[in-house]
């Protein structure tokens, strides 16, 4: 198989020549399984482990390599590899690590466009998918809108779901998607380019898995049947996986994820809440917190009822957010530029005196 239609172009192979990675082998990680990968190559499959340079050289989990990566590497008979470097990204997706202050988790990279999917059951709620939405616009990657499970609601009902998220989201397509049905797999598969990489995104049991086993056409994701107590179905991937489908289309299956935290997010914040930004350019102060300045364009729309509440509340929550994690990400490099000094001192003593 051609890395071509993994998606490889001229722009990585470019790359590849300025990065004098010419005398390696090229690959797309399709899976991580904990310290180890799975790479396809022009020669198929291997499983691939980093070398201890790159592992040293690390400075936190976005140097290591992720599902979506173009990494050269040196295969060996044994259908093992060693990857030496990974190729420029041109996207990537990440959210704040789970538990962990001030690191980021990378969720997929070299994406175009992001399946953002949310069931019409209990999962459904606005607020989170302007979080997809911000990590989405803060990486390059579009994002489509899946309303799946809309066999569970009449028409008027789905039709309610679809206004209420337009009415506050514009610009983003949104697509009504019934597994049981078929319906809206039509205007799906219209979107799916040759070439192109596709990651869905969502928590679990809103169908991810079935979605990508139906378009593919067959089972390579295992699910389960709905519950009938909680009405949703059970989860069952586990890990990141980059599967080709026979329309040249290149999709990412993810975990569920019950958190969204929002980390680095030049651009993302301000592209989501566009609205919030075109009336806080009219504030009086340039500083303005939009909390209780006077002069603050924001808050008399708030007050106005030119802004919806819900719309501004989930605006300020991220942005608080967001000034925390950038706040603990300084303290850390802070602390780790202290620390390195230390070390750097230390070794200069032990120089000067051995003994």
């Amino acid at each position: 198989m051609q890395l071509e239609e993994f998606g490889y172009n001229d722009q990585l192979e470019k790359s590849r020549i300025e990065m004098h990675l010419t005398e390696f082998d090229l690959g797309r990680v399709i899976a991580e399984h904990k310290d180890r990968y799975v790479v396809r190559t022009s020669q198929g499959e291997l499983d691939a482990e980093i070398t201890g340079n790159m592992r040293f050289a690390a400075k936190s989990r976005e140097d290591f390599p992720a599902v979506g990566d173009w990494v050269a590497l040196t295969p060996y008979e044994s259908g093992m590899g060693i990857i030496h470097a990974i190729l420029p990204r041109f996207s990537i997706i990440k959210r704040q690590a789970v538990g962990i202050q001030g690191e980021s988790q990378v969720i997929a990279t070299n994406i175009d466009y992001a399946l953002i999917i949310q069931a019409v059951d209990r999962d459904f709620n606005i607020n989170r998918l302007e979080r997809y939405l911000t990590i989405c616009y803060a990486s390059n990657v579009r994002p489509v809108i899946i309303l799946s499970k809309i066999d569970l609601l009449d028409e008027v009902q789905v039709n309610e779901l679809l206004n209420r998220i337009q009415s506050r989201i514009k610009d983003v397509p949104v697509i009504g998607l019934s597994n049981q049905t078929q319906s809206g797999y039509s205007a799906i598969k219209q979107l799916i380019e040759k070439g192109k990489t596709y990651c869905l995104l969502g928590s679990s049991g809103v169908g991810k898995s079935t979605l990508l086993n139906n378009l593919s056409g067959k089972d390579l994701m295992k699910t389960e049947s709905i519950s009938s107590g909680t009405n949703r179905g059970r989860h069952i991937t586990t890990h990141r996986e980059l599967i080709r489908l026979d329309s040249g289309g290149l999709l990412i299956d993810n975990p569920g994820m019950r958190e969204v935290g929002i980390a680095k997010t030049t651009g993302g914040l301000e592209i989501t809440f566009d609205q919030i930004e075109r009336f806080a350019e009219q504030c009086r102060f340039a500083d303005c917190s939009h909390t209780s300045e006077a002069g603050c364009s924001v808050l008399d729309a708030l007050e106005n009822g030119k802004l919806e509440r819900a719309l501004y509340d989930n605006y300020m929550k991220m942005q608080r957010e967001k000034a925390h994690y950038e706040s603990t990400v300084f303290e850390k490099h802070k602390k780790e530029k202290v620390f390195g000094k230390l070390m750097k001192n230390y070794k200069k003593d032990m120089k000067k005196n051995p003994n």
